[in-house]
């Protein structure tokens, strides 16, 4: 049951000191945690991503454990998100069809832990790209889709089935009879795995044929872009659509640049869950103006 909460102490209790940034959806004014501000928001949500289930390795030697400390911080939470939703990578890559289905059936028994029943799960490449997705539509469901939720229409692109990252054809057509069904001034929030724009393609950064669904949704004045892939937050801009990235739960990766290596941070002892986070995204007023307010790993 959603306990009564005013904004001052949501953001207190659910801000953890975590950046706090206004996106996309219509113009919101920034609070610091504790902060006042308006009333408590009309719907939020909560975004984790790239869990990697199954990675073992040096870059992580708690790689079981920061996904049930997620799931709990969420739990802890002093006001349930209307849904959640895991933004791909799921699983750690494997090339063996019976060890990513066994992976897979891990993740669920792992996230069957979150209070919170409405949970979104969009595929990644590590989960996908082997298999175009077969083992993850097995499990979890259509690789894309769309929903509608308190006045914002939400939709999730497939750009990690295609081994070469590309939406392709079929998908990008289904996009836009799925967005020509929309009002103009609809408020629109796309999920992905990868970022739709050309960020550092060398490492596979990028979409193949992003500018393309970039193209279909600049019609629309109210668009966010919420992604993972490249462990670390960032915020970008396209034209008048926002994208911003989600840290990983599992190890961060180099920022973009040239002549960086493309390899996981080396692990801290001293700071184990450095880099790692997740992200609540609150939804308000009659534009449905978001917030998002970052909370690191503890």
């Amino acid at each position: 049951m959603r306990t009564a909460i005013d904004r001052r102490s949501f953001l207190r209790l659910a801000g953890y000191g975590g950046v706090v940034y206004a996106s996309g959806i219509g113009l919101a004014s920034c609070a610091a945690p504790g902060a006042g501000g308006p009333a408590t928001p009309d719907f939020f949500f909560v975004q984790l991503s790239d869990t990697h289930w199954g990675y073992s390795g040096a870059a992580n030697p708690d790689a079981r454990g920061t996904l049930p400390r997620a799931i709990d911080a969420v739990n802890a939470l002093p006001v349930d998100p209307d849904f959640i939703v895991f933004t791909g990578d799921l699983t750690h890559l494997t090339l063996d069809a019976k060890v990513r289905r066994e992976r897979m059936a891990q993740f669920r028994e792992q996230v069957a832990a979150l209070r919170v029943r409405n949970i979104r799960f969009l595929a990644g490449e590590h989960d996908a790209s082997v298999d175009r997705g077969e083992a993850f539509t097995e499990t979890f469901g259509p690789t894309f889709y769309s929903f509608d939720h308190k006045g914002v229409h939400f939709v999730a692109l497939d750009n990690v089935s295609d081994p070469g990252g590309a939406i392709g054809e079929e998908q990008l057509a289904w996009l836009q009879r799925d967005l020509l069904a929309r009002p103009k001034d609809a408020p629109i929030v796309i999920l992905t795995h990868r970022p739709l724009f050309a960020l550092q393609p060398q490492w596979g950064w990028t979409t193949r044929d992003g500018a393309r669904a970039l193209e279909l949704l600049d019609a629309f004045p109210q668009v966010s872009v919420f992604y993972g892939h490249i462990h670390q937050e960032h915020h970008h801009r396209t034209g008048r659509i926002e994208h911003h990235a989600a840290a990983s739960l599992i190890f961060p990766l180099p920022a973009p640049g040239p002549g960086t290596e493309h390899l996981p941070l080396p692990w801290d002892a001293a700071q184990p869950y450095r880099g790692l986070a997740w992200r609540d995204v609150q939804a308000q007023g009659a534009t449905r103006a978001l917030q998002a307010h970052e909370h690191p790993l503890s």
